[in-house]
């Protein structure tokens, strides 16, 4: 993978439950700037193809920060056994487990795997975003789940370029919310890099095209499917994504298991669910500009109901567990 790699650290002293005071889901979303009511400081499924540079559509962290707690609830720890298993299959190296973070934002994927794995592990953090780096980077994990230390380094790049020798040594691969923004060529370079190193991937938290909203609303589904085009726009693959990654993986000689990981949002997280509101109805004007008048409406009234407390959102997600055939048949 190209990119710029800082000297491998232990970061200390980070606090883990605290996120950074300054200030995306899907890899991107428009930096904290001042907006038009009712308009949100996200853009669903807009990640940034190139190297990011100042002018470059960023997740803000804020927005990471918000959907932190509802992911690591949603994330299928069912995959977590088969997954622990392969790792103890490992040969044991000096500076424990090797796990490669694509598309790392703010590093919620580290610290919510690294404190239930036990044995000592080395994260290495990537992401096109250096501000994300940074702030993935100190708010890194500082312990495994038997104790044993976790550091950290980061590495700048584009994962659609990743290769086996960028994975060599590798014991594990992760990422959350990427698989739907990514295109075909790339799943399958990420399947063949997985396969060509010998390491399983734990990818959680792709979007799956199914939203539901109660109580129901008319516009519901016309929302849903502007908003699945959106997700498809070029060549990405959005609500497809899962099924892919599955077939390509598959075709590379790995085993591979699927959970359900659905955020079910309810009162006590109306914050997250009215700024997902705000980003899944703008991505669906965008999409279809005809929508724009009754999708106003529709936002308020959905707003209104989420301030009220009466409204509750099931967004479907799935996570995939990759187990490749290790290499050398260990």
């Amino acid at each position: 993978m190209s990119g710029t790699r800082t000297t491998p650290t232990e970061v200390p002293g980070a606090d883990a439950t605290t996120a950074p005071a300054p200030g995306e889901e899907t890899a991107a979303g428009p930096g904290a700037q001042e907006r038009p009511r009712d308009t949100g400081t996200i853009r669903l499924g807009d990640r940034t193809r190139g190297e990011a540079t100042d002018d470059t559509t960023r997740y803000a962290p804020e927005w990471l920060q918000l959907r932190e707690g509802v992911d690591a609830a949603a994330r299928a720890s069912e995959l977590l056994d088969p997954l622990r298993i392969r790792l103890a299959n490992l040969p044991r190296r000096a500076n424990g487990f090797v796990i490669h973070d694509l598309g790392c934002g703010t590093g919620s994927m580290g610290r919510w795997l690294a404190p239930r794995l036990d044995g000592p592990q080395h994260w290495v953090l990537h992401d096109r975003d250096p501000y994300l780096l940074h702030f993935a980077a100190v708010g890194s994990p500082r312990s495994a789940a038997d104790g044993s230390r976790v550091t950290v380094e980061t590495q700048r790049g584009d994962v659609g370029r990743l290769t086996a020798d960028a994975l060599a040594g590798a014991s594990l691969v992760t990422a959350s919310a990427l698989l739907d923004v990514l295109d075909a060529e790339e799943i399958e370079a990420l399947a063949a890099a997985c396969a060509g190193a010998g390491c399983p991937a734990l990818l959680t938290l792709s979007v799956v095209g199914r939203v539901e909203l109660t109580p129901a609303h008319p516009l519901d589904a016309e929302i849903a499917d502007a908003f699945n085009d959106h997700q498809r726009r070029g060549d990405l693959l959005g609500p497809e994504a899962v099924s892919t990654a599955c077939d390509a993986f598959s075709r590379h000689g790995a085993t591979v298991r699927v959970h359900p990981s659905a955020w079910r949002l309810g009162p006590d997280e109306s914050a997250l669910t009215a700024e997902w509101l705000r980003g899944w109805v703008g991505a669906a004007v965008e999409q279809r500009p005809e929508l724009a008048a009754r999708a106003e409406d529709y936002l308020r009234e959905r707003l209104a109901a989420c301030e009220a407390g009466e409204l509750t959102a099931v967004v479907h997600h799935d996570d995939l567990l990759a187990l490749a055939r290790p290499v050398g048949g260990v």
